[in-house]
């Protein structure tokens, strides 16, 4: 490992790449709207693969889409470090976000290409389906198939707004591949992100080494009332379905603040009223929402709360309200031996470094659950992510990069 240890990235060459990744799908503010298979998304996807099989990658493709570029090891029994993340984005995303992830993953590569270097283990870089969910729900599907945790035919069979299905998207654009790799065929994953949270780039720490993951637990909670006239219907005869969706946003505002100090948030995010037309009181309200925690059982408190609270939301709403959809992740802690590895690349590197969790969903936590997995954070300016304006500067990601590159060789050698 010791020659190795010197070894670093051309940054002026990755920043080319993501330059290039910021063209394809831009928006007039300077961000990014490339959804998760669409054709923008397809266009980003031949780019990566031709990028890959020029480095001399041999690219696979799964049943959902995900796309691992293997650079071969000299053990032919090894499996596959992987290092990547992904390059859809939010209808308004930034150019960073999980494609930093993946095309640091391809420099990586390019740069043991530069040097010679050859692995024992294979080295393969992941761009996961779907990760961001703003086309397709739910959000990380394709790392969730690559585990296992959802099945094919229910991550084709999703639908967007247009009633486009994901597994009609993928055919549209070419990838809905035939190759079967799981986490049999597997070592471990490195992933690199933007830290999408304000921490590093205020407190100008160079490196964010990310322990473990925020417990999420989601939820869809069903309103009903009645239709009627807002004009003629009485007040004591009204069960405004939105009234009790109003009622509902509190409570879960409320949760949230009452676990604020030790770091617990919680939102609702999206409200689909019906009939929702002009005069007519509505009748049905699906509203989604979201309790995150550092602990578990605090996150598992904070729903228990809610669900309690609901008999008195119906009461003061005359409202029916249920939920009619729960989902959790997160949770964990990352491995602590690919955790060491990034910790010794730190060190070595002489770069200022601060333990953190991830607040934020990524694959790495379905990952997690099945291999060794670790996460790098970047600072970014100001936290600011999901969102055009999002940035960071070549001092800001150099750092963390070259910490990537010398962890994965150390797995990998």
């Amino acid at each position: 490992m010791a020659r190795h240890e010197n070894v670093r990235v051309d940054m002026a060459r990755l920043w080319s790449t993501l330059m290039r990744s910021a063209e394809i799908g831009a928006t007039p503010r300077g961000g990014l709207r490339r959804l998760a298979l669409s054709e923008e998304d397809g266009q980003m996807r031949r780019q990566f693969g031709a990028w890959c099989e020029a480095a001399g990658c041999t690219l696979h493709v799964d049943a959902i889409g995900n796309m691992m570029a293997l650079r071969p090891g000299t053990d032919p029994d090894g499996k596959a470090v992987l290092v990547g993340s992904h390059l859809d984005t939010q209808i308004k995303g930034g150019r960073f976000d999980g494609v930093l992830g993946v095309l640091a993953g391809l420099e990586l590569i390019r740069t043991l290409n530069d040097h010679d270097i050859q692995t024992r283990l294979p080295i393969a870089v992941v761009n996961w389906t779907n990760e961001e969910g703003a086309r397709f729900e739910p959000p990380m599907i394709g790392s969730a198939v690559f585990t296992g945790e959802k099945s094919v035919d229910f991550a084709c069979s999703r639908t967007d707004r247009d009633g486009i299905t994901l597994g009609a998207a993928l055919d549209a654009i070419g990838f809905r591949g035939g190759d079967t790799i799981g986490p049999a065929q597997c070592d471990s994953l490195f992933e690199l992100h933007i830290e999408q949270g304000p921490r590093l780039d205020a407190e100008k720490i160079q490196v964010g080494i990310v322990t473990g993951a925020f417990a999420v637990r989601g939820f869809i909670v069903e309103v009903t009332g009645e239709t009627g006239h807002v004009g003629p219907t009485p007040m004591p005869a009204r069960r405004n379905a939105l009234v009790g969706a109003a009622h509902v946003t509190l409570a879960v505002e409320d949760i949230g603040w009452s676990r604020h100090e030790t770091g617990g948030k919680s939102t609702t995010m999206r409200l689909k009223a019906e009939p929702n037309l002009l005069g007519i009181l509505p009748d049905r309200v699906e509203m989604t929402c979201d309790l995150r925690h550092a602990r578990e059982d605090v996150v598992a408190q904070m729903m228990d709360a809610f669900v309690q609270r609901i008999p008195d939301l119906e009461a003061r709403s005359r409202c029916r309200i249920a939920i009619r959809e729960s989902w959790s992740y997160g949770g964990m802690q990352f491995d602590a031996g690919c955790i060491g590895l990034v910790r010794a690349a730190v060190d070595r590197l002489g770069a200022s470094h601060t333990d953190l969790l991830t607040e934020a969903g990524h694959d790495a936590m379905h990952v997690a659950r099945h291999l060794p997995t670790a996460m790098i954070f970047t600072p970014c300016e100001d936290g600011l992510s999901h969102n055009e304006a999002e940035n960071v500067t070549l001092a800001d990601i150099e750092p963390g990069v070259n910490v990537l590159l010398q962890a994965v060789l150390a797995r990998a050698l």
